[in-house]
């Protein structure tokens, strides 16, 4: 039970600060174009696109465990633990209408439309509370919609590629440093 209560944790605390840091985006006027995307934002949309395929798969064979695996690394590794941890630099410390921020937000904003779609089908009520708070639509429910079609990144297999590469070196890094912390 602490183990589903601390997986339910992680993907609740991720849906908070998406949240939170979409809640003065107006995507009718705030949201920027790919091409003015910073390169780990479009790296975002390509795992969240990933993440969209996958779970998708798993409910079509009726593996609502490996799905809620998948939404649960993703809310923890893949969006916790490297972009939403890298982003916050930029969504706190830009300007409230900088092009960096707005880029991050139209980014958080697409990828909260994909997930709380994804956790719908077995995180109902959750997925529904949140919907409310993001849509903020009367007569709106989560469970009207199908899956959310993510913007299309070029050269997706690249991205992905050199992002890896990059987060394997950064977490070589973050090994080095805790070790040297501790020392």
């Amino acid at each position: 039970l602490k183990r589903v209560v601390e997986s339910y944790r992680r993907i609740r605390n991720t849906l908070r600060f998406l949240l939170a840091n979409t809640a003065d985006f107006d995507a009718a006027k705030d949201m920027l174009p790919v091409a003015e995307w910073a390169e780990i934002d479009r790296y975002a949309v390509v795992l969240a696109s990933r993440l969209q395929e996958e779970v998708g798969g798993y409910y079509e064979r009726y593996e609502f465990h490996l799905a809620v695996q998948r939404l649960q690394s993703f809310c923890s590794e893949d969006l916790g633990a490297f972009y939403l941890d890298i982003l916050k630099d930029r969504l706190y410390t830009t300007g409230a209408t900088s092009a960096p921020r707005r880029a991050a937000q139209t980014v958080l904003w697409h990828i909260t439309h994909s997930l709380l779609r994804l956790m719908a089908p077995v995180l109902t009520f959750t997925a529904e509370e949140a919907w409310a708070i993001f849509r903020g639509v009367a007569d709106d429910s989560v469970l009207f919609h199908t899956w959310y079609e993510l913007p299309v990144i070029d050269d997706e297999a690249a991205l992905l590629e050199k992002w890896e590469t990059l987060r394997d070196v950064r977490a070589d890094v973050l090994k080095h440093m805790e070790e040297v912390r501790a020392d």
